[in-house]
């Protein structure tokens, strides 16, 4: 069945990712930051609150770009995310030309052997997404990679990721669609062969992040993709 991965900023977002049927949440820095991230305890206290898998985002810049002192210390921020009960992490960097900043990348992911991790939407940012899809599966450890297909989101980029993953199922196993998405591509996706999906704003009453992630949000979100995975599969739907 589809895997949920459901965004949350702290301990009182994890009860309705959790009653809601999410199958993984996501721990970012509050929105304010634009999603850099947490601090250790915030992720200590969100571990608490759950037994699902929970990932964290590693990002201390609002750019998709990093440098030597940052990666020493997003190095230690895994470690302490882990330590406290994170089960994986997310980046993802370009470098200077717009290219999948593949030294760093691997750095980090052989600093952090074993561990799964996802490459966020920096994808999305790349000069040459081709190029990118290539360079992102050879880096080790790696299981995901999160993307809306456009730098502008789902709504601009669901054709090429929906092109893009019927046409490689390489592409559609790694593929967690995310970024703006809304009911309407889902069916599509999942036809695509994609099975992962991350929701941020939606799953929050009026889409506001003031508002804490209510769990019939999420159960809906729950129910359109096993619906739609049913459907592709053939199977009998209520």
């Amino acid at each position: 069945m589809p895997l949920l991965e459901v965004v949350v900023f702290h301990p009182r977002d994890v009860p309705g990712a959790h009653e809601g049927g999410a199958d993984r949440v996501f721990v970012v820095d509050g929105p304010e930051s634009g999603g850099l991230s947490p601090e250790p305890a915030s992720v200590s206290a969100v571990c608490r609150e759950t037994d699902l898998p929970v990932r964290v985002m590693l990002r201390l810049n609002d750019s998709y770009t990093t440098n030597g002192g940052e990666l020493a210390r997003l190095v230690g921020l895994a470690e302490s995310y882990l330590a406290v009960g994170a089960q994986g992490v997310a980046f993802g960097f370009l470098d200077s030309d717009l290219n999948v900043d593949v030294t760093v990348c691997e750095h980090l992911a052989s600093a952090l052997a074993r561990v799964p991790w996802t490459f966020h939407r920096a994808i999305d940012a790349s000069l040459e997404t081709s190029l990118a899809w290539r360079q992102v599966r050879r880096l080790p450890g790696l299981d995901t990679v999160l993307s809306a297909g456009s730098a502008r989101g789902l709504d601009a980029g669901h054709d090429e990721l929906t092109d893009r993953a019927a046409a490689d199922p390489g592409v559609a196993r790694l593929l967690m669609a995310g970024g703006g998405l809304r009911g309407e591509h889902v069916p599509w996706l999942v036809r695509a062969g994609v099975r992962r999906f991350h929701v941020a704003s939606s799953v929050r009453p009026g889409s506001s992040w003031k508002a804490h992630v209510d769990a019939g949000h999420v159960r809906a979100w729950r129910m359109l993709l096993d619906d739609a995975a049913d459907r592709a599969a053939g199977r009998p739907t209520d």
